[in-house]
């Protein structure tokens, strides 16, 4: 049994992972078992160039940014599982038993993370309930978004990303799995709100 799975490989569901990661110190996180379904062939980053991300050299190829974002994540946080090359069909269950069914696999989990794009071929069965017409994006692109409130859809499946209805920006995608991230950690922590910052001071 997972404590959180987190679903897609791109900006929002590596940002929640490496905040996750980071706070494997903590006490109340010591026991959690986390991982994170890499799943990146639908990633808008597949054509992006960036110029104007905070932090990022200018000329960076998403393309790039989607490689090294999961080597950083295994080099700082092995303990975090990548499963690649599975592609998500069905999350069934409530929680905090809930199972994330693939095309190749079944996985038990306590909590779930969904950081996959927003577009209008989302075919996830078990939350299909939860689609609605995306609010900050162009009608023509028929771009969807999982109805959520501050990002928690349903007790223990919280969206991130797009899909949570932000704009596709680069910053606010990787700041959404970040807070979804904080909201997990704050939910380990009984309920104390909770982040993960490193500093050369420690």
């Amino acid at each position: 049994m997972l404590d959180v799975l987190i679903i897609g490989g791109g900006v929002s569901g590596v940002s929640c992972a490496l905040v996750l990661g980071s706070a494997k110190n903590k006490s109340f996180v010591l026991d959690k078992k986390i991982a994170i379904i890499t799943h990146q062939k639908t990633s808008s980053l597949q054509e992006a160039l960036f110029n104007n991300a905070y932090g990022i050299a200018p000329g960076k190829l998403g393309s790039e940014l989607l490689h090294e974002s999961l080597e950083q994540l295994e080099n700082l946080y092995p303990d975090i599982t990548q499963i690649e090359g599975e592609k998500v069909i069905a999350v069934t269950g409530e929680y905090p038993h809930f199972t994330v069914v693939t095309n190749k696999n079944s996985y038990p989990t306590k909590n779930v993370v969904v950081a996959i794009g927003a577009s209008n071929t989302f075919a996830i069965e078990g939350l299909m309930n939860y689609v609605e017409p995306h609010k900050k994006s162009i009608a023509e692109k028929q771009r969807i978004q999982l109805h959520n409130d501050d990002h928690l859809v349903v007790e223990g499946i919280y969206v991130a990303g797009t899909l949570a209805g932000h704009r596709s920006q680069l910053a606010i995608a990787a700041g959404s799995g970040a807070a979804v991230a904080t909201d997990i950690l704050t939910l380990w922590n009984n309920g104390i709100s909770s982040q993960s910052h490193d500093s050369i001071k420690k």
